[in-house]
């Protein structure tokens, strides 16, 4: 009898041992959030966040306090994000490069076990641009023009790594051509030169590259995404342009620091999703070139596992490297 009475006591002891921590769970958030967007203010990121992150907090009733932390291609910010406590109130708003950066950069964190996927947010589908002078108008003539002239096409980028980076050695990988890679620091001076005729090619934004295309200053051949884009209804895909497979787009997403309780992180998943598909965040996102999202944690994951492992085999294949 004593000793049924004293694991009685145990089982009581330990039950109410947890409910401190299942009462904090529950009231989450009862503060500020702070979402730490490594990159600069004014920047695509930093536009997007501050968005979904004005929505998201109408649907948790706390405020969202955008933290911009830049450098290093976002490590710096990451980073920040991976040495907080995993209560909830920590949150990393990052894109493309936090997929790239294990490839290409030594990091002072473990992408793949210091965060909690929570959220995509939103896919951008990039613009394959040439001058408007250019003697090939589609995918087909740029490629059997790159064939015969080797050596004499190249392509601009925003910078080693970066999406228009990575996208035209996706191109040079599966059309087994040889563009140079150019970079500059930012889009606009890349833009500017491809408009020209200094350089032969970019992997573009439609934020970017749109009002270009629109007013002549630039031919549009294709999009880098599955899906043609509604700005641009009838501009191919790369993939329907001969290149089978081709989806290279730039992404931007939602993550906590490793250790958060999972119903913290199921409770703010349904509040990125649900400030995405509210119909004027959706539409604000549009207007931005961006496809919205919204998904699950687990589907996220799985988004985030498949994109660092198609950077990390284009990295080897094309041995590229970050200066």
């Amino acid at each position: 009898m004593k000793r049924r009475t004293s694991r009685v006591l145990a089982s009581i002891a330990a039950l109410a041992a947890c409910v401190p921590l299942l009462g904090r769970a529950a009231a989450w958030p009862d503060k500020p959030i702070r979402m730490v967007v490594p990159y600069a203010a004014g920047g695509g990121a930093d536009n997007t966040a501050r968005i979904v992150a004005q929505q998201m907090s109408v649907a948790l009733g706390q405020q969202i306090i955008i933290d911009n932390k830049p450098g290093a291609g976002g490590v710096i910010g990451a980073d920040n994000v991976a040495k907080a406590p995993g209560d909830g109130y920590t949150v990393l708003y990052d894109a493309s490069a936090f997929s790239v950066n294990p490839s290409l950069r030594k990091l002072p964190f473990d992408a793949a076990k210091d965060f909690i996927p929570v959220s995509l947010v939103a896919t951008a589908p990039q613009i394959l641009v040439v001058p408007a002078t250019a003697p090939y108008k589609t995918v087909a003539e740029f490629l059997d023009f790159a064939r015969k002239n080797p050596g004499k096409l190249s392509f601009a980028s925003a910078g080693g790594g970066t999406g228009s980076h990575l996208a035209g050695e996706a191109l040079n990988e599966q059309a087994k051509i040889n563009l140079m890679h150019v970079p500059y620091k930012g889009g606009a001076p890349a833009l500017t030169d491809v408009m020209g005729e200094q350089v032969s090619a970019y992997f573009g934004n439609a934020a970017s590259t749109l009002g270009y295309v629109q007013s002549g200053k630039l031919r549009a051949l294709a999009v880098s995404s599955a899906r043609r884009v509604p700005t641009l209804p009838d501009t191919p895909t790369l993939a329907e342009s001969g290149l089978p497979g081709y989806n290279v787009v730039e992404w931007n997403g939602v993550f906590l620091p490793k250790g958060t309780p999972p119903d913290i992180v199921q409770k703010l998943g349904k509040a990125v999703q649900a400030a995405v598909n509210e119909p004027k965040v959706r539409q604000k996102l549009l207007a931005l070139g961006l496809e919205p999202a919204g998904t699950t944690p687990e589907a996220f994951s799985k988004f985030v596992q498949d994109e660092t492992g198609r950077v990390s085999a284009l990295v080897r294949a094309r041995n590229i490297r970050v200066d």
